[in-house]
């Protein structure tokens, strides 16, 4: 089917019944600002929620909108008339919570949404990419009792006060107690108030027990510093192509070996203008987003999309593209490296290894950072949500960015203990099953 209309396409979206948020016109360019995004709320659990998004287009919003659809613990079921011509954009997404315990403060990702939709034309499809302006830093100080699971609980109350952790530092007194310093941006910039640091800490302390004691301080000249990782690792855990004798690829199982298979098609027929991009792979967490930030890194412009899950846990999606310049995708070279780019970035988009760092054992998880310097969201919540289902504690945490194979990455370094119920230093399988496990998560085989 040949990209359609943006008129033709609004015509055919929709959903079932629900609550509405945002105004009752389909085009936001007859109506406000407040028509850009509209939700139509699930009318009882388990079922979608449609989210709607008409506004101007700009490089790499379908991107972004992903990315954000994400970062709120959110699967997209199906997104249907993805219709995109480097003016207008009108997107329908069906999502639903990857989990029950997710509460989703759908008014905040309606705002969240809105603000990136641009409020005019713009001038050029492909301008050129710029840093982030810097977040404010703050630290979080917590003071309580030690016990397994604490550091992901913490997260995931941060986590629903979109609240993003850049750092970690844990310590122990002699009398069993714990001293947590959380280094955190905050997504909505309301930090600074007063009101926002009190509803910080009283959802710590409703949630995890009046014992728990709560301080946020302005962390002034934080320095977000990271040590490097050796060479030897680096170059195993950042490596291109992954090998079956990688430590990377050598601890999966068997199930997580079956989905690291995908078919990409190229077709030139179908469409004058476009080239026509099927892709059929395991569906898994975030693998829309992976698709569109390597569209958005090499340029490619998404004129047009439907995508969609079979029963057989596959995913379908048929992609309309162009070249930044305007023209159709047709040399055999540039196809074999955008394939090739795709399957990399969705087969793999997190490198996960155990390693020792001196006496103790490190947990690292890697994820590639976008041109436009974002990182991946939800990879400390589910990395520490592996951990606390495994009943591993964690001594400290760091997230830094290390550059290796022409490009930037984040790392998380944990700590991890090494007790007599889960022995971790001499223990191959054990280590097999942290890194599987952690894996698991983090594609969304573990919710």
């Amino acid at each position: 089917m040949p990209p359609v209309g943006v008129g033709e396409v609004a015509a055919r979206g929709g959903g079932g019944g629900g609550m509405v948020l945002g105004g009752g016109a389909a085009a936001a360019a007859v109506g406000g600002a407040e028509d850009a995004v509209v939700m139509q709320l699930a009318a009882g659990e388990g079922q979608d929620t449609v989210i709607t998004i008409n506004c101007p287009d700009q490089a790499g919003l379908g991107c972004d909108l992903c990315r954000t659809i994400l970062e709120f613990g959110l699967r997209i079921t199906r997104g249907a008339d993805v219709s995109t011509d480097g003016q207008w954009c009108f997107v329908v997404f069906w999502v639903v919570p990857r989990s029950s315990s997710i509460k989703v403060r759908w008014a905040s990702l309606k705002n969240r949404l809105m603000s990136m939709c641009p409020s005019s034309y713009p001038m050029s499809f492909y301008p050129e990419i710029t840093q982030p302006g810097p977040s404010q830093f703050y630290l979080l100080k917590l003071f309580s009792s030690d016990r397994k699971g604490l550091l992901h609980d913490v997260t995931h109350i941060l986590s629903e006060l979109e609240l993003i952790i850049q750092r970690v530092k844990v310590s122990t007194t002699p009398d069993g107690r714990v001293i947590d310093l959380f280094f955190v941006t905050d997504g909505m910039e309301l930090l600074h108030t007063k009101e926002r640091q009190e509803e910080t800490c009283s959802m710590l302390i409703a949630t995890l027990g009046p014992s728990i004691s709560c301080e946020i301080l302005l962390a002034e000249g934080f320095q977000q510093g990271f040590s490097s990782l050796p060479p030897t690792i680096s170059e195993e855990l950042f490596r291109m192509e992954l090998a079956d004798g990688d430590n990377c690829s050598r601890s999966l199982s068997a199930e997580m070996k079956r989905v690291q298979k995908a078919t990409i098609n190229f077709d030139n027929f179908l469409s004058p203008a476009h080239t026509l991009l099927q892709i059929n792979c395991a569906d898994q967490k975030g693998l829309l987003y992976d698709i569109l930030r390597t569209m958005k890194d090499c340029s490619i412009q998404v004129t047009y999309g439907r995508f969609w899950s079979d029963k057989k846990g596959f995913r379908e999606v048929d992609l309309f593209i162009k070249q930044a310049d305007g023209k159709k995708v047709i040399d055999p070279e540039k196809q074999d490296g955008l394939s090739s780019r795709l399957r990399s970035e969705m087969l793999h988009p997190l490198r996960v290894m155990i390693v020792n760092r001196g006496p103790d054992v490190e947990l690292l998880v890697a994820n590639p950072v976008e041109l436009s310097g974002k990182g991946r969201p939800r990879v400390f919540y589910d990395a520490t949500f592996a951990l606390k289902a495994l009943g591993i504690c964690i001594f400290s945490a760091e997230i830094g960015r290390q550059t290796a194979s022409e490009r930037q990455w984040e790392v998380y370094r944990f700590l991890l203990d090494d007790s007599n119920e889960f022995p971790l230093a001499n223990s191959l399988v054990n280590r097999n099953r942290v890194v599987d496990r952690v894996r698991k998560t983090l594609l969304g085989c573990f919710n």
